[in-house]
């Protein structure tokens, strides 16, 4: 099994560790290009080439478990039902850092972490909303994920949306979902305070790499042009953790290609860029 950051970190125990990574290789829905399954072990591949020192800490020194991938057969809800398991697990020692697999996967760590701390705020970096009741029938699409947030009455904040249907146009109104759109985030500068006021002090953070421009990595289901770019991803990432406590997050719907190294990097690093914009807010 590969381990975050092997080349670089000896073995441990979860116990010792703040970070918990928990590979979901889960690909059932996507609906374009595939390839998702294979997304946890490149990330963690690929991390054997991130340096400790991020630029400004070591996310590294507050410990990084690998726990086992979920086992991804069986049914949709088979394997979110295992997910929510593992999750719940990992949260028992620290921080759930989920590796995907399609969007899907999501909606396990939010059950988990909805039981264990009641309501908490999704901060989502998405290139679409998600937010289809159901897409080809099936309610556990990676299309469907935040709308079953929306059941579970967790509030949502959306970043970097770009391609969405009227469907979910309506029920963004309906909820009322803040959100900052691509087209707004290239065009109008960033809100010193990003979150809502009555956004919740518990957030978690849920990335989907095709939120990022296809500049930066091609390599997901449906690459779609005018994303975030690297440093504005960073700079969100600051915002939206400020004052506040992050509970768990994801990177889903890397999809791995032959020779693209450059994508799989990247998704590693965000990975532990984020670790590091956790660990130096202080919460």
């Amino acid at each position: 099994m590969n381990r975050f950051l092997a080349s670089e970190l000896e073995e441990t125990t979860p116990e010792q560790c703040r970070f918990q990574i928990v590979p979901v290789p889960f690909e059932a829905t996507v609906s374009y290009g595939g390839g998702t399954a294979d997304g946890p072990d490149a990330i963690l591949e690929a991390s054997d080439q991130l340096e400790l020192w991020d630029g400004e800490s070591i996310p590294a020194d507050d410990g990084i478990y690998t726990h086992e991938p979920v086992d991804c057969t069986g049914s949709t809800e088979q394997v979110i039902s295992r997910i929510e398991s593992a999750v719940t697990e990992a949260s028992r020692y620290g921080l759930p850092v989920m590796l995907g697999g399609e969007h899907s996967v999501t909606l396990g760590a939010l059950r988990a972490l909805k039981k264990k701390h009641g309501t908490f705020g999704i901060v989502q970096f998405d290139a679409h909303a998600d937010l289809r009741k159901a897409y080809e029938g099936d309610p556990y699409s990676h299309a469907s994920v935040m709308h079953r947030a929306l059941e579970l009455e967790l509030p949502i904040f959306q970043l970097g949306v770009r391609a969405f249907c009227t469907e979910e146009v309506e029920v963004r109104a309906k909820h009322n979902i803040p959100h900052i759109d691509a087209k707004d985030l290239a065009l109008k500068p960033l809100p010193d305070v990003l979150l809502p006021e009555d956004f919740p002090k518990n957030i978690y953070i849920t990335f989907d790499v095709d939120g990022l421009d296809p500049s930066v990595i091609r390599a997901t289901g449906t690459p779609v042009p005018g994303g975030i770019q690297w440093w504005q991803a960073i700079t969100l990432l600051e915002k939206a953790v400020k004052d506040r406590n992050v509970i768990g997050c994801d990177v889903v719907e890397l999809a791995p290609q032959e020779g693209d190294h450059a994508s799989d990097f990247a998704a590693a690093q965000l990975t532990y860029s984020m670790l590091g914009i956790i660990q130096r807010s202080g919460i």
